[in-house]
């Protein structure tokens, strides 16, 4: 497809990536020329310089023939006004990123009024999954399916689990009728779909997909902890901040925020007068001393600064705070962090750039399998996807034990109306589902790319 982004930010940027790995012509038009050439060096991409609002930009950009145009750049009004002048032009897909928390209840109207196909706030979306951890604790990372019937979460494996040195097929007496399935297995620099030999080692970050009560009565037999989270440190006043603040007072938390600008702490106060908000250093060991952030049930650093976001949330963990997350858009930095001891990392641009895929698949694959959701997990080594079976599926009625799938590839969970189903060798695809797929380095976009040639086993 032929992609034009506005904008070579870190959003832009990563989106470019992704997009140009997976065999699309982009082109990034961006003011610097530094960042351009240093875009075009790294990725098979065509830069562009000028003002993305222009439409005579757009126009030599190749606006024409282009089948998306995603904005990104770090003004909503800018973004909102190229992806206008571009459906002006006739492009048929258009994406803009709006951050403002000003745009919050008007998303659908602006939509509607620019015609653009599809409004993203990484910001919020952050808030989103920060919000969903802290009402699950126990886990290092939470993305939903089939809308929140179906969790896929990570946890890291430990010396004292009854997981170790076992064979997952050992399991079946310990977690025998829960609703869940293991699905991935991260181990060092690599990450494998396991199989029922798969014995998990101490220290093994493990995916596992399941209902969530499943999933939580698992981590209830495993002994980890479940407390509900009451108290939360929250450092940085940002958008992040502002999203998230809005979902934990609705659940009832206690929230502490401490922001060095006086104007956003003024803000702050007044949106949220059940909040308490501090001015000050963040990364000032001594403030946090002061304000007994070792006695809060999580820490959360949304600072502007990964490395900041890093070096603070290792001192959180040092101190004792049962549930630390941090905010990075550097993916590196998440291997550190993770080997550090800090688990739960959430990037607002790898969030972004799981969306803008899910769209641009499903618009190659219109007539298939409709993609309604993709995560990337395992530091992107691997992808967690649903999809609704379609009439063109193929192999439908036929039990999984009886196709061949390809290599790193598992079916994790069926939802079939309102029944959650754990896939066995007897189970069926029926049209309608809902079917979770994990799969390393897949570049999936329908179902039947699951199976290899033929997709039967000799006498299915």
């Amino acid at each position: 497809m032929n992609i034009i982004i506005a904008g070579a930010g870190k959003v832009g940027g990563t989106v470019a990536e992704h997009l140009a790995d997976e065999g699309h012509s982009v082109t990034i038009v961006d003011i610097s020329d530094k960042t351009l050439e240093r875009l075009s060096n790294q990725l098979d991409v065509m830069g562009m310089k000028g003002n993305c609002v222009s439409r005579d930009i757009l126009l030599e950009a190749g606006v024409r023939e282009c089948d998306v145009l995603i904005a990104a750049t770090a003004s909503d009004e800018i973004n909102l006004l190229c992806c206008h002048t571009a459906h002006n032009q006739g492009v048929p897909y258009t994406v803009a990123r709006v951050r403002g928390t000003e745009y919050a209840n008007n998303l659908d109207v602006l939509k509607r009024d620019l015609g653009i196909t599809m409004l993203i706030n990484p910001e919020f979306a952050s808030a989103v999954e920060i919000s969903r951890l802290l009402r699950f604790p126990s886990a290092a990372n939470i993305d939903t399916f089939a809308r929140g019937r179906v969790e896929l979460i990570s946890f890291h494996v430990q010396e004292s689990d009854f997981l170790v040195g076992r064979s997952l097929a050992s399991l079946s007496s310990k977690i025998q009728g829960l609703p869940v399935l293991f699905c991935a297995v991260e181990r060092g620099d690599g990450v494998f779909i396991p199989n029922g030999a798969t014995v998990l080692d101490k220290d093994d970050r493990v995916y596992m997909a399941g209902t969530p009560n499943g999933v939580h009565q698992f981590f209830k037999l495993l002994g980890r902890n479940t407390h509900r989270i009451r108290n939360v440190f929250i450092i940085g006043g940002g958008r992040i901040a502002f999203y998230l603040l809005v979902q934990l007072e609705r659940l009832g938390m206690n929230c502490k925020v401490v922001e060095k600008s006086d104007v956003r702490c003024r803000a702050m106060a007044e949106e949220f007068p059940h909040s308490l908000i501090i001015q000050g250093d963040g990364t000032d060991p001594e403030l946090l001393t002061e304000e007994r952030m070792a006695a809060s049930d999580a820490f959360i650093a949304l600072t502007d600064r990964d490395e900041d976001n890093l070096i603070i949330s290792l001192y959180a963990h040092q101190a004792g705070v049962s549930k630390v997350v941090a905010k990075s858009n550097r993916q590196n930095y998440t291997s550190i962090a993770h080997s550090a001891g800090v688990e739960s990392v959430v990037s607002p641009k790898l969030t972004t750039a799981g969306q803008i895929l899910r769209m641009v698949r499903g618009l190659q694959n219109s007539k298939g399998s409709a993609m309604t959701a993709l995560y990337r997990i395992a530091e992107g080594q691997a992808e967690a996807m649903e999809f609704v079976v379609a009439p063109n599926t193929q192999h439908l009625g036929i039990p999984l034990k009886d196709l061949k799938l390809r290599k790193g590839i598992l079916i994790a969970v069926i939802v079939r109306g309102n029944k959650v189903i754990i896939p066995e060798g007897s189970t069926t695809l029926e049209r309608g589902d809902n079917v979770i797929v994990v799969a390393r380095n897949s570049g999936i976009l329908d179902l039947n790319d699951i199976y290899e040639s033929g997709g039967l086993r000799a006498g299915g």
